[in-house]
């Protein structure tokens, strides 16, 4: 397809051997002289740091010691700035195939996600790996890497096996490279529309085991599917099935994973800051951040804004609010968008367009991506996706 870049192109793993011949009869082989054969290894691994990944991947085929300087997973990738993070965007209802952004180069590529069948899968990430759940048995969990495509498959949840809602989220030490998954899982009490049992199970990389943390029921309240890790606090959106009378249907719940806190889990929730639709928690730069929809009072199933808040402490500051001009770009919103954000950088699009909008944290900036290479087919065609930093030196 024009405009696009094939991932395959340049994620190579042989190294090729280059041979030159003479136009005579004589065949002769010359041993390749080059500049680079007289640098030692820390100032060639300087020079590579400067390349795209996606370069990078590619200058691996061009010999044996170029290759055995990029997959050493050493120096090279501590010489390397930091990168912004990518934004993959699924393009295919039923499957999970899509096209990852770059938003540093302002280039898309297609790029193949291991692990994951399909685009309705529980997703999260953290500092280079992403986690995948399979939505339908809840059973099957794993942890990737989508650039280098290293994964590993993790041990089944303990807890209820079919709960009726579930969140995922994934939290990794950039020094140790450990890290910690956490599944919240949220089951009706048997004919009590009021009461809901709520579970948190924690999976830590060093011991390889899955922990239950806490068990508790809650009245009035329910979990949902979406959670987040900050600075080792669990961040839950929790929805109201109590009064309908009450102006704001969320909250959001904390849990210390440190200190496996043995207090309510009620105990520790706050309010959000508005009726919302398609609330969303982020990690930015430990920072917990919430994206929402805020609704029209008339018609709650419409949204006429979308709002970005942080938390301090425990109350929620305005962040930002997107501008008339980038929210009517996307054409009317029904109640239901994807955000995703990591580092500075919060990635914002309609279920129905390819149209990504970010928007910098630290610039206060919005900018419209560069067009994805996929248009529309049919009406009931949904794009969705999820954002990730590219960092090819961190293993599962």
């Amino acid at each position: 397809m024009e405009g696009q870049t094939s991932w395959d192109s340049y994620y190579g793993d042989n190294a090729h051997h280059f041979k030159q011949s003479t136009d005579g009869n004589e065949e002769a082989e010359f041993d390749m002289v080059s500049l680079e054969s007289f640098l030692p290894n820390d100032v060639l691994e300087r020079i590579l740091s400067f390349l795209p990944i996606a370069s990078l991947f590619k200058a691996a085929c061009v010999c044996k010691r170029w290759y055995d300087v990029i997959h050493s997973r050493k120096a090279i990738w501590a010489y390397r700035a930091p990168k912004k993070p990518w934004y993959f965007m699924f393009t295919c209802n039923d499957t999970a195939a899509g096209y990852a952004y770059d938003p540093d180069l302002r280039k898309w590529y297609n790029l193949e996600l291991p692990c994951i069948e399909k685009r309705n899968w529980f997703i999260s990430s953290s500092s280079g790996l992403v986690c995948f759940m399979d939505s339908n048995t809840r059973s099957r969990i794993f942890v990737c890497n989508p650039i280098t495509r290293n994964r590993r498959k993790l041990l089944e949840v303990p807890g209820v096996k079919f709960p009726d809602y579930s969140a995922l989220a994934i939290s990794m030490d950039m020094e140790s490279n450990d890290y910690d998954v956490v599944v919240v899982k949220t089951k009706q009490v048997p004919e009590d529309f009021l009461q809901w049992e709520l579970s948190i199970h924690i999976y830590e990389s060093q011991s390889e085991l899955w922990v239950t943390l806490a068990t508790e029921v809650l009245v009035g309240w329910r979990g949902g599917d979406e959670g987040v890790i900050c600075k080792g606090i669990l961040y839950c959106l929790i929805h109201c099935t109590g009064v309908v009378g009450n102006p704001i249907r969320q909250g959001l719940l904390m849990y210390d994973l440190a200190a496996k806190s043995s207090g309510a889990l009620m105990s520790a929730s706050i309010s959000v800051p508005c009726s919302l639709t398609c609330g969303k928690l982020m990690n930015l730069n430990d920072k917990l951040v919430l994206v929402g929809g805020i609704a029209k009072l008339d018609r709650p199933d419409i949204i006429k804004g979308i709002g970005i808040w942080e938390l301090h402490q425990k109350e929620w500051r305005d962040v930002a609010r997107m501008p008339p001009k980038y929210f009517q770009g996307f054409g009317e919103f029904d109640d239901v968008f994807a955000s995703s954000g990591s580092d500075d950088l919060i990635y914002i699009q309609s279920y129905g367009a390819t149209a990504l909008l970010a928007y910098d944290m630290s610039r206060r900036q919005w900018r419209w991506s560069q067009k994805c290479p996929v248009t529309k087919r049919f009406p009931l065609q949904l794009f969705t996706g999820f954002c990730f930093l590219p960092r090819p030196e961190v293993a599962t």
